[in-house]
């Protein structure tokens, strides 16, 4: 994990977005599941492994079934792209 790595956690039940600050900040947004079923998405930047552990604590707190946690991936960054584009020539 590196410094303020995006994620998105996926939480069985609905949350309002008056939850933000309670889940430091996150963005959260209510859709349904393929089964119709209410699921809280809450998306952002998260500190450390520390603060991952804070955040699921706080779902748990509240009683909300965890469905997934995603660590976003960050897009190539120039540099890289061109390192990726010479080991393929290669």
């Amino acid at each position: 994990m590196t410094q303020e790595d995006r994620y998105q956690i996926r939480l069985l039940g609905w949350l309002g977005e008056r939850w933000t600050e309670w889940f430091d900040g996150l963005c959260v947004a209510a859709e349904r599941a393929g089964d119709g079923q209410p699921v809280t998405v809450l998306t952002g930047t998260i500190a450390d492994q520390a603060a991952l552990r804070g955040l699921l604590n706080k779902a748990w707190d509240l009683n909300l079934a965890l469905l997934s946690v995603t660590q976003e991936a960050d897009p190539l960054s120039p540099t890289d792209e061109a390192q990726d584009g010479a080991e393929e020539r290669q």
